[in-house]
Formats: structure tokens, C-alpha cells, sequence
């Protein structure tokens, strides 16, 4: 009996991964690895190893999680050392839960080794902290999707009126019905946000508005999946690091002479 790491990559710069994660590649007979894992990570595996793509993306699932359930525990039966391997953190937005119960069920020995979330990160690498001494002193982290469309079952009300920043993943087809929403709930339409793609990567790209105005500056500048979708005041810190990183403050310069 071999046992099964549900390892978090983290949110798509390799350098970004676990010290801990990267011991658990390096070492793994088999790999199941998801669509957004950086492929850089990969190449950290043995020659021998065996690779198995769980990728799943809007519209089509390369198998179902029933499927990578079994997949894990005929692994973990048969090969020493199998990595799960899972962009971002395997129990934010990631199933890992699912399937550590599979395994133990099955009796099978697994740890899990946790990532760096693109939650966090993402808005992170665009100068936006979740939370701020004077912005914010709460967050909540929430899905954008549903198997069925629209997340009506998230409780948007609390949500609006509670927590200060808002973190969704996986709401970018659902990005107007999220912000109508939001309003309808007594969101004010100036509230800033933010939607950062491809985070932490060369290709990050990041647009600002307000729950007005992001839908239509989203759509004209073509924001696709992967992207996270960041609700409050702290997203207004983007804007002031982009100003001072373009034009510095001369009238406190002197203060670090």
C-alpha cells in the first residue's frame, strides 16, 4: 500500500510552490495533474514516473471526479509514492476534501500538502491586499459558478452587507448576473472592483471598475478564464500603487535620504 499527497501547486508561477510539494513531485511514481498546473512542474518529476491528466475546464472534463476518485485509490494501492496534484490549494475550490474521504474510505494512506491560493495571490501580484489596516478588515472567498449556472444558493445578501473585500473564483460567464445581484442587495454601484486573469503569471493581466462599470470594461478588454474577481475598497490600493510606481512621491523622498 503506497500512499497519495493532495498537493497544492499553487497559483501558477512554479516558484510559488511548497518546499514540501516539490519533495512529493520529485519523488512520485504517479502524478494526476489538473489543467492549470504549470507544466514547469511537471518537469520536476522522475523519467519513470506516470503522468495522468485530470484537467477539467468550462464545458468539458477530461474524466469525472468519480473517476479520479477510483484513479487515486488504485494508485495509492499499487505505487509507492502518489502526488494529486492541484492547481492553488487542494481544499479552496478544489474537491481535495472529496477526495481524501475517498481514500480514506478506502483505506488508503494520504496527506495533504497545502498551496498558495489564487485568491490571494492573484490579487496579491496586482497590488491588491485582501485585507488593509484601514480598507478591510474581513474577507470571504466565494464561487462565481454552479453546475447549474448561476450560484443563487451563496448567500449574496451577508455577503454584501458583512464582509468588506470578496474574492470569487470561477465568475467570469456569470460576471453580470454577480454584479446585478450584488446591487440588488444594496451593493453601491461605485464599489470598487478589480478582475485579475492569469494571475501570478507572465501573462497576468488586470482591469478595474466599479460593480457599474466592470461588466462592460471586462467585455471590451476580452477577460477570460482563469480569473478571479475582487469586490472592495481595497482594490482602489491597485490604482495608487500603479501612481506611484509611475511617478514616485517627491514630497517624501527627502524623508529617506
Amino acid at each position: 500500500m503506497g500512499k497519495v499527497y493532495l498537493v497544492g501547486a499553487g497559483p501558477g508561477d512554479p516558484d510559488l510552490i511548497t518546499v514540501k510539494a516539490l519533495k512529493a513531485i520529485q519523488a512520485a511514481d504517479t502524478i494526476l495533474y489538473d489543467r492549470l498546473v504549470n507544466p514547469e512542474l511537471l518537469r520536476e518529476a522522475k523519467p519513470e514516473a506516470h503522468l495522468v491528466y485530470c484537467g477539467k475546464s468550462p464545458g468539458y472534463h477530461a474524466m469525472t471526479q468519480e473517476t479520479i476518485n477510483r484513479l487515486l485509490v488504485k494508485y495509492g494501492r499499487k505505487s509507492t509514492s502518489v502526488v494529486r496534484l492541484k492547481g492553488g490549494d487542494p481544499f479552496v475550490f478544489g474537491r481535495g476534501a472529496e477526495e481524501a474521504e475517498a481514500l480514506a474510505r478506502a483505506g488508503v494512506e494520504y496527506e495533504v500538502v497545502p498551496g498558495i491560493t489564487a485568491g490571494i495571490a492573484a490579487p496579491a501580484y496586482a497590488d491588491i491586499p485582501v485585507t488593509h489596516r484601514t480598507l478591510a478588515r474581513s474577507f470571504a472567498i466565494v464561487t462565481g459558478h454552479q453546475k447549474k449556472g448561476e450560484p443563487e444558493n451563496v448567500e449574496w445578501g451577508h455577503l454584501a452587507k458583512a464582509v468588506d473585500t470578496l474574492v470569487i473564483y470561477m465568475g467570469i460567464k456569470n460576471l453580470r448576473w454577480i454584479c446585478e445581484r450584488l446591487l440588488l442587495e444594496e451593493k453601491a454601484a461605485s464599489t470598487p472592483v478589480a478582475i485579475v486573469q492569469q494571475g501570478t503569471t507572465d501573462e497576468q493581466k488586470t482591469v478595474t471598475g466599479t460593480l457599474g462599470t466592470i461588466c462592460e470594461i471586462a467585455r471590451a478588454a476580452d477577460i477570460q478564464n482563469p480569473a478571479v474577481i475582487v469586490i472592495g475598497d481595497v482594490v482602489s490600493q491597485h490604482t495608487l500603487m500603479q501612481e506611484l510606481k509611475a511617478t514616485g512621491a517627491p514630497e517624501l523622498q527627502e524623508l529617506y535620504v
